[in-house]
């Protein structure tokens, strides 16, 4: 047992007694800062159909995954997804139809051959895992995975998110200060796409959007400029987190599911304080 778990351990908490909650803690901590950084660009970018869409479309990658004879398929999911984020944004700028219709047509096809994939012999049975994910099985492997992808998302963030929120802004604008949004904005979808794919095997993907933009919504109701609603939305991300991990814990329910409840308890108290 490590130092950080001999003092965690140590505690009155009961929930954290048990080693697969404390990966779980862990887990979360992680997951809050991360999807805290990439859900407050998501919901200013008006990106949040195009993260469902991703997380969605790894039911292809699954399947993918499964005829490449893999034993996991996470990493066909998230190569998958990236490819997918990638096509999107470059279709967006060569068809006349609107974003949220190129997203839709998308989604749509990438749905419907994951389960026609995936449903062959009848085995889709076996994949239901993927739809409501299990935090509390996450490994000290899978940690570690976690670990290096937030610190790739911090380190990409610190030296990019000026512009790849100039550019979901004010497109011309930032064609007039140099950014090269296009390159921005594909880099930032691939990692949106990299960070849901990687994560959806613990959170699920019927909620994992859900846990991406309710924490930057509720931050975006109380924030007073940009760098105050990026702190909140981690803020709020990782205390929906622990506040979802151990109400989990005492009713026995899905711990993704139960998150995504306290982070829209969490906006709707913002809201309130936004009427206000």
């Amino acid at each position: 047992m490590t130092g950080w778990e001999s003092w965690v351990a140590s505690g009155p908490l009961e929930w954290l007694q048990f080693g697969f909650m404390r990966n779980a803690l862990a887990a979360v901590l992680m997951l809050g800062v991360l999807y805290g950084m990439l859900g407050s660009i998501v919901v200013s970018a008006q990106m949040s159909f195009f993260s469902d869409a991703i997380g969605h479309a790894a039911l292809t990658g699954i399947a993918i995954g499964i005829l490449l004879g893999l034993g996991n398929p996470v990493w066909a999911m998230a190569a998958f997804a990236v490819l997918l984020a990638l096509a999107i944004i470059r279709v967006q700028r060569m068809a006349a139809a609107s974003a949220d219709t190129i997203i839709g047509l998308f989604m749509a096809f990438a749905v419907a051959l994951g389960v026609v994939l995936l449903s062959r012999g009848g085995g889709f049975a076996r994949y239901t895992r993927f739809l409501i994910g299990d935090i509390l099985g996450i490994t000290r492997p899978d940690l570690w995975w976690l670990a290096a992808l937030t610190m790739v998302a911090i380190a990409f963030l610190a030296f990019s998110y000026n512009r790849i929120v100039l550019a979901g802004f004010n497109r011309p604008l930032a064609r007039s200060r140099g950014v090269r949004e296009e390159l921005w904005q594909g880099a930032f979808a691939a990692l949106v796409a990299a960070a849901v794919t990687i994560s959806i095997q613990w959170v699920g993907l019927l909620v994992i959007n859900s846990l991406l933009i309710l924490p930057a919504a509720a931050a975006r109701n109380l924030a007073k400029d940009s760098r105050q609603y990026l702190w909140l939305a981690v803020g709020i991300s990782l205390a929906s987190g622990v506040a979802g991990l151990a109400a989990s814990y005492y009713w026995g329910t899905a711990s993704g599911a139960t998150i995504v409840i306290i982070a829209m308890g969490f906006f709707l108290v913002t809201l309130a304080f936004r009427r206000k």
